[in-house]
């Protein structure tokens, strides 16, 4: 039988659990797959047949006393409140079932004191690498605790802070989008969508993960470009003072993003794995903004997309019609091409191809101990 692979899924925004089914969906049939998660919720309707194991949330639990609360956290370790009984059973509930199922590889999006105690257990952890400042010792130490570290990202994004070391240890699959619908052509998706086939279009695009667009500044930039229709996906945050324009519409969820995706001239978006992957999907003109994300996550990663000439960007939102006329001009300079070339089609099953490939590897009694060479672990950025 083969070894099972779990995964740990963070359970803010779709994000996490979006990036899981894309991959377990590409494993093998007969591969034992678990799924542990505080939001079972998230993976509703996933088709996978797929162990699903609920754990407590532990998001705001209150500390019960004062001189626990004021105890200082470790430089390793990140989040690690005293005193709740619901963390003691999360990572109860975890290790029971790594030791119950006789887990062979356990992939973890994202916690790096989550990657310290598979390490712990002695089971071999996976982490899932994200952008950001994370040089501090609980990063550092979390990857150096597992076997490897996935990418879901092209190889280029990557930062040239990371430990060359780790980066060894790295595999990047490429740009993984977890829409799968077909991306028409523009004109093809204004028809469908109703939309002038003339017009210019402007985007905003927002996930899950946040407090949405902020939408003051699109009032200012729907006066900048008054012939352009702006139209925004996802949520938005309003301070209560703006006024609205005709060519400035709120969609808020829609069936399909990537029709409207398809039909922009330009893209406004954060600098969330998904969402980036949605806009190089459909090679669109790229402004990205970046929201504020813990160690500067989508910082990091909207700086390595202007970098690469993939992205243009603010320093924040810009508040007069001057800044927003600049940002839209350099947007418009965009041809899509560096952002397109970044969204792997089979990112997802290169991913899966090579945790099984690796967990495989671990558990085969008569393989080498040093692994595949470093070549065979990545994929090139021209293929």
């Amino acid at each position: 039988m083969k070894k099972p692979i779990a995964f740990f899924v963070h359970h803010q925004g779709r994000g996490h659990a979006n990036r899981t089914m894309a991959v377990a969906t590409e494993f093998a049939r007969d591969r034992p797959v678990s799924l542990l998660t505080a939001d079972p919720r998230l993976f509703d309707g996933f088709a996978r047949d797929v162990e699903i194991v609920p754990l407590p949330n532990m998001i705001g639990a209150a500390v019960p006393t004062p001189r626990l609360y004021a105890e200082p956290t470790p430089q390793v370790m990140h989040c690690v409140p005293l005193g709740l009984s619901e963390m003691r059973r999360t990572m109860r509930r975890i290790l029971d079932h790594l030791d119950e199922r006789e887990v062979g590889l356990f992939v973890v999006d994202v916690s790096a004191e989550i990657a310290l105690l598979s390490r712990i257990a002695s089971v071999p952890a996976v982490q899932i690498r994200m952008h950001g400042d994370r040089s501090d010792i609980g990063h550092v130490g979390a990857y150096e605790a597992c076997v490897g570290m996935l990418a879901p990202f092209d190889e280029r994004l990557e930062q040239d802070d990371y430990p060359a070391r780790l980066r060894a240890r790295t595999f990047y699959s490429g740009g993984l989008c977890t829409s799968v619908d077909r991306v028409p052509e523009r004109v093809e998706a204004r028809a469908r969508l109703g939309l002038d086939p003339d017009r210019e279009i402007v985007v905003a695009l927002t996930g899950g993960g946040g407090s949405g667009t902020p939408y003051a500044p699109l009032t200012v930039a729907a006066r900048a470009a008054p012939d352009a229709l702006w139209l925004t996906l996802g949520p938005t945050h309003r301070e209560g003072h703006e006024t609205d324009f005709a060519n400035l519409r709120e969609l808020g969820w829609v069936p399909s993003v990537t029709d409207y995706l398809a039909a922009a001239d330009i893209i406004i978006a954060s600098a969330g794995d998904n969402t980036v992957h949605e806009a190089a999907r459909v090679g669109g003109r790229l402004i990205v903004m970046p929201e504020w994300r813990y160690f500067a996550e989508q910082t990091r990663k909207a700086e390595a997309l202007v970098r690469l000439g993939a992205a243009v960007q603010a320093p924040a939102w810009p508040g007069d019609l001057t800044g927003w006329r600049d940002l839209l001009a350099r947007a418009r300079a965009l041809d899509g091409t560096a952002l397109r070339s970044l969204y792997a089609p089979d990112a997802a099953a290169r991913a899966a191809g090579w945790l099984e490939g690796l967990v495989d590897a671990l558990w085969d009694s008569e393989s080498a101990g040093d692994g595949p060479e470093p070549a065979a672990r990545r994929i090139a950025a021209a293929e």
